[in-house]
């Protein structure tokens, strides 16, 4: 169950305000589409911990869902004469049956079975995108999506699409949050922690995991509609097994089962995928060196192990030491 702690309250509201602030704070529009692009990266990431933090399901094709909905929103918009807003929503909603689809394969098996086919899964869908060059560009990929307008918002400004997908990560935060706390939730971390005993008690395992794997699914592709309109263009390389991994990445190192887990996570990653590699050419192994501190000295992640260092500190600071009792010497009566 996600805390909801006075201080983590806090925390939250001053993280809120800082990304609120952010645009004004920096001069770049570089910047400012780095943080897009952590904010499109953090929906992806907490939709991700829904099936591994909470979930207990660990899976290698969570990019599947990003891809689709990206090839399909840039499709439908720019080569099919859909509307922004009728081709993002026909793109949410084929992607989310196709979680539907694969959530039914991948749940036949679980632990190192479930992962090896949402791998294969991914695979596929990569391989069709790679190969059917008529559709999807191939290796050239798929561009020529505009971004909308709503509310007569010119989203080609990077603070406006940045104030655009923040509104989506606070929907994904607060709806996922509902969801985690919800009896559905609370049915899934039982079904992660004690299967024959949910089963035993009349649950049905499979459906609640089912369900959670198309919720999951869902906030993928709202996180893949936002990357094909923030970068207009979309690759074979959105639905490689690396996107995955990457994604797997930033939930362990921000940390399972928590709500700002992976949103710190996407702005390790992702800061140090942008940032850091003009400066380091071996980004990846630096990327790799920290992520092996983390898990040597913090192997909750990121955010568990600070809240965990910071009671340790705050206990040594709180506990008076105790006065040395004077030594009494007794005498003979």
């Amino acid at each position: 169950m996600i805390s909801t702690s006075r201080p983590q309250i806090v925390l939250g509201l001053v993280a809120i305000a800082a990304l609120l602030a952010m645009p004004w704070l920096v001069t770049s529009d570089y910047y400012v589409n780095i943080a897009t692009q952590i904010v499109i990266a953090a929906i992806l990431a907490m939709s991700l911990n829904v099936l591994v933090g909470f979930g207990g399901m660990v899976s290698l094709g969570h990019a599947s869902y990003l891809g689709v909905a990206a090839y399909l929103t840039v499709y439908l918009t720019a080569h099919a004469g859909f509307g922004p807003l009728a081709g993002a929503l026909a793109a949410i909603a084929a992607t989310t049956i196709l979680a539907m689809l694969f959530g039914y394969l991948a749940l036949r098996a679980s632990g190192l079975g479930f992962l090896m086919i949402t791998l294969a899964l991914g695979q596929i869908l990569w391989g069709i995108a790679y190969r059917w060059a008529s559709l999807t560009g191939g290796d050239n990929g798929l561009g020529g999506a505009v971004r909308p307008h709503p509310l007569g918002v010119d989203l080609m400004n990077p603070t406006a699409f940045f104030y655009f997908a923040l509104i989506f990560l606070a929907a994904a935060m607060w709806l996922i949050s509902r969801f985690i706390q919800s009896g559905l939730g609370q049915s899934l971390q039982g079904a992660r922690d004690q299967p024959r005993r949910m089963r035993a008690l009349g649950y049905n395992v499979w459906l609640i995991q089912w369900l959670s794997f198309v919720f999951a699914g869902f906030w993928g592709a709202i996180a893949g509609m936002l990357y094909a309109y923030y970068n207009q263009f979309v690759s074979p390389q959105t639905l490689h097994l690396t996107t995955s991994a990457e994604t797997l990445l930033m939930v362990i190192a921000g940390g399972t089962g928590t709500l700002f887990g992976p949103i710190v996570g996407a702005a390790l990653v992702v800061i140090l995928k942008n940032v850091v590699s003009a400066y380091i050419t071996r980004w990846l192994m630096l990327l790799g060196i920290i992520f092996v501190t983390i898990v040597m000295f913090m192997p909750e992640g990121l955010v568990p192990g600070t809240r965990r260092l910071r009671g340790i500190v705050r206990k040594r600071r709180g506990s008076p030491t105790t006065p040395a009792l004077p030594v009494t010497e007794e005498r003979p009566t």
